[in-house]
């Protein structure tokens, strides 16, 4: 699959920045959402650095999703530190997390998560107008990255009339319209059939190889073992890094977390 991605485009200047620090660090994160119960993630110390293409699989109740929003600045941990692309993100305000995720985090959701009163094209440029980019810029690089993503043609369209992979294209294209330096994607194929979640998978690896750093939540193994460069697998809140950089073995014995 040839998307003619390239850094130019595609990424951006942070988007190629393979600097020597983690893009992401998390240092001994626990996240607990009620004083009693099992903490939804206990102590978990992970890296994630420039230009990796990183899969994270559990089962459901695992902790991933968890993870992926105290990544995202979504949610807060009850105790440790979140760091992404230097900046100590559990300690930004409400209003400085939403800054930080427009300039920097791109999201990619199962479900799309588009706007069905907007067209495409004012779906993916809404993002960049809330950054503070004009609306006559932002139109340019919603037209940018709809031609490039081959789906120009439906920019005058509302996402309802698309099918399931159409729609897809659309919420990357406006995960990429601020030219972040992360791409955070939820199950992005689970609601597509086979053919269409191939597509979005050579996408996410052309996108990655373009510069993009991505972290990708999936229950699908060969998903994480044909577009991911490093798996590692989350159960119980306790992350287990993949020793096999194919994601097809699970290690004994979980690393990187405190007992």
């Amino acid at each position: 699959m040839n998307t003619d991605m390239s850094p130019g485009w595609a990424g951006g200047g942070d988007a190629a920045d393979q600097s020597a620090d983690p893009l992401i660090q998390l240092s001994d994160v626990t996240k607990r959402y009620d004083d009693d119960g099992q903490p939804a993630l206990q102590e978990v110390s992970f890296e994630v650095a420039p230009g990796e293409a990183v899969a994270i699989m559990g089962p459901s109740g695992s902790g991933k999703s968890t993870l992926l929003n105290l990544i995202a600045g979504l949610d807060r941990p009850t105790s440790g530190s979140v760091v992404v692309a230097g900046q100590r993100i559990d300690r930004l305000s409400e209003t400085g997390l939403a800054r930080f995720r427009r300039q920097r985090i791109g999201m990619i959701f199962q479900f799309f998560n588009l706007l069905d009163d907007l067209t495409v094209a004012d779906n993916v440029l809404l993002p960049a107008q809330l950054a503070g980019l004009s609306r006559r810029q932002a139109r340019a690089r919603a037209a940018e990255l709809l031609a490039a993503l081959h789906i120009e043609q439906h920019q005058d369209a509302y996402p309802g009339r698309l099918s399931g992979g159409e729609r897809q294209r659309v919420a990357i294209a406006r995960a990429l319209v601020n030219r972040p330096a992360l791409l955070l994607a939820d199950e992005p194929t689970g609601a597509l059939d086979t053919a269409a979640g191939e597509e979005i998978g050579e996408l996410l690896r052309d996108l990655n190889t373009a510069g993009h750093t991505l972290v990708l939540v999936t229950h699908n193994p060969d998903l994480a073992g044909h577009y991911a460069s490093r798996t590692v697998h989350i159960a119980d809140g306790l992350v287990f890094p993949d020793d096999n950089r194919t994601g097809a073995s699970r290690p004994a014995a979980p690393a990187g977390v405190r007992r």
